[in-house]
């Protein structure tokens, strides 16, 4: 006995202090993506026509003063139950909410209030209303001014992923505000762009119950020393070339580029808010992650460092039948339809639509 309780001590004392620095991870990551509150939301509902049995609306509200933001939900037309759990989809690069339709109506389907936003500087957020384009200036701009003033400043813009975070969690205010919802019940499934911002929200967030990133997870500080960051900034690659004639850097596409860009669009995302630190704090809520097997933006070494990292806070909080690994074989970067159909089970089994 002698023997075993300062072994228990010991054990106690670092869960402990992995606690304290999740907590702290947490802190130092709201108060980096921190905006100013609108005094209101100011929601905005209108009704669509009917199709296929579903309720729609067409929604806005203020994620900020001057920044609102768009979606659309779908219900299933029976009134009861009264309150149903939720589903948010999150489209990737240069898609839009509609994209994330189909899925949102499977979901409808299902018994579920499927729900679609576009991101910042997409869709409806943006002056085409299609691709890139805003997205990248934005980014852009943020590297500038960012650069100039230091990135740490308050309400500082962080387009790449950060700020999505923030809106998503006035996403859920809003969803809290909604008497078709319960606010309990509330999950998040992102794609690509997607897949990190929903990892990175329900990290920081615990209102999300269920999370399933999909083809988003990933060590961005592996893939900088592995070299293998290209795939991934090359889906913003214009920002990062106005970064670099910024920067007067003749050629920013290089590690050491790259990761002075990561410092002001997107702080410590290689650091401290890296895939392993962020995802394991999601335990012991529901989490699966959908990868393939051959996808260069989320190479499978860098996967396994963050769902390793996963596993053990899983392990440590006796939860390891919540953590869902799915890796689709012969697949780059996509979600396969039968990965979307075991989402939407594994959405069910534990949001209980």
């Amino acid at each position: 006995m002698l023997r075993i309780i300062p072994t228990l001590v010991c054990i106690s004392f670092v869960l402990s202090m992995l606690a304290v620095c999740r907590a702290d991870t947490k802190a130092d990551f709201l108060k980096l993506i921190e905006k100013p509150r609108a005094a209101s939301l100011a929601p905005q509902v209108e009704q669509l026509p009917a199709d296929e049995g579903f309720v729609q609306y067409h929604f806005s509200f203020n994620a900020e003063p001057n920044e609102r933001i768009t979606g659309i939900l779908v219900r299933p037309a029976a009134t009861t139950p009264a309150k149903r759990a939720a589903v948010v989809m999150l489209h990737g690069t240069g898609g839009t909410k509609m994209d994330e339709l189909p899925m949102v109506k499977r979901l409808a389907q299902r018994g579920f209030v499927g729900i679609a936003i576009d991101g910042r500087f997409h869709g409806e957020r943006s002056r085409t209303g299609k691709g890139s384009a805003a997205y990248e200036e934005a980014m852009a701009n943020a590297f500038k001014t960012n650069r100039a003033n230091s990135a740490l400043a308050q309400y500082a813009a962080h387009p790449f992923y950060y700020d999505s975070v923030w809106d998503l969690m006035r996403l859920i205010d809003y969803l809290e505000t909604r008497d078709d919802i319960d606010a309990k019940r509330i999950g998040m499934m992102g794609i690509s762009k997607g897949g990190t911002e929903t990892y990175l929200a329900a990290a920081v967030d615990l209102r999300i119950a269920v999370a399933i990133p999909c083809i988003g997870v990933q060590s961005f500080k592996w893939a900088l020393d592995n070299a293998l960051w290209m795939s991934r900034i090359d889906t913003v690659k214009n920002a990062l070339n106005a970064a670099g004639k910024e920067a007067g850097v003749e050629n920013p596409r290089n590690a050491e580029f790259v990761a002075k860009f990561y410092d002001q669009v997107c702080p410590e995302i290689y650091g401290k808010f890296d895939g392993p630190a962020m995802l394991r704090m999601i335990a012991p809520r529901p989490l699966m992650t959908i990868n393939g097997d051959s996808d260069d933006r989320t190479p499978l070494p860098g996967l396994k460092l963050c769902t390793d990292a996963a596993m053990k806070a899983y392990k440590e909080a006796g939860a390891e039948d919540r953590f869902v690994i799915r890796i689709q074989e012969k697949t780059g970067h996509k979600v396969n339809p039968d990965s979307e159909a075991v989402a939407i089970d594994f959405f069910a089994k534990w949001l209980k639509p």
